[in-house]
């Protein structure tokens, strides 16, 4: 049977076989399940990438991808993983962040990991909110920031962000976290150092089947990553975050997710804050 184009007046002949391989390619690499109305962001972001590599046809670029090209996937990968994120995103949960490591600092060093840090604004809002509740730039803090996205991560290390990223926040906050550049750097603002000094970023996949840290930490920020994931992939995401939280930590997780289907791993605290089940708290205790 005839393969068929999506649309007749693109640049590249994409058809619904082209569509079925990318969604393959993606949840094998990433987990993410890409619905068919994903279809045209799909064409117009992988389009980039045929013109950046002067491959002519979409067959040929995925027979690229498919013999192990390990350089262009990760670029593949990049263009089709969704980095929405902003400073104090989800507002509510940084208050709850700071009063669980209230409760629980008092006994050893604060180990948080952000799983999915993107451009770097969640990692960053966690540690604000460590420096504001300790009351010093040098918190007994560390924080883990991960992703996929190699060119995301790049960008938070670099920490460095247009004004407009920052106009949600009170000033005296900007001013107190932020250096505004002048010159050619007009319109950016830098984070502090001192904030950048308490976060390690590491690319990593959620999907991979070992991770090389080992914990425990104090909290978990999954945010808005869960939803790319079918259920049986969260569900193997989650069980691998068991043994790395303390019996006694918490995972945060985004306002559209919920983990029902994983009730015997975590049990809901209410505002997509979860804990550890009974079950799970013992795994979490005995490693």
């Amino acid at each position: 049977m005839a393969e068929s184009p999506l649309n007749d007046a693109r640049e590249f002949h994409f058809t619904a076989q082209d569509f079925e391989r990318i969604r393959k390619l993606i949840h094998d690499r990433a987990g993410i399940s890409l619905s068919p109305a994903k279809q045209d962001m799909v064409y117009s972001r992988l389009a980039r990438r045929l013109r950046a590599t002067r491959i002519p046809t979409f067959n040929e670029y995925l027979a690229r991808l498919e013999r192990g090209d390990n350089v262009e996937m990760e670029a593949f990968t990049n263009s089709l993983t969704t980095n929405l994120t902003s400073f104090f995103r989800e507002q509510h949960h940084f208050p709850l962040l700071a009063e669980h490591v209230k409760k629980v600092g008092r006994h050893h060093p604060i180990s948080l990991w952000c799983s999915a840090s993107s451009t770097g604004e969640e990692p960053y809002s966690m540690a604000m909110t460590m420096v504001d509740l300790f009351g010093t730039f040098t918190p007994p803090v560390h924080i883990l920031a991960t992703d996929l996205d190699t060119t995301v991560l790049q960008k938070a290390q670099e920490g460095v962000y247009p004004l407009e990223r920052l106009e949600k926040m009170p000033e005296e906050m900007v001013k107190k976290f932020f250096l505004k550049g002048t010159g050619k750097q007009e319109g950016q603002a830098r984070v502090r150092q001192e904030l950048r000094d308490l976060i390690t970023f590491r690319q990593i996949n959620l999907l991979d089947e070992s991770w090389p840290m080992r914990g425990p930490f104090d909290a978990i920020f999954c945010r808005n990553v869960m939803i790319y994931f079918d259920k049986k992939t969260q569900y193997d995401v989650l069980k691998k975050f068991v043994p790395l939280l303390h019996k006694d930590g918490l995972l945060f997780a985004g306002h559209s997710e919920s983990f029902y289907h994983a009730a015997d791993l975590f049990r809901s605290q209410g505002k997509t804050v979860y804990e550890l089940s009974p079950q799970a708290k013992h795994i979490a205790a005995h490693g």
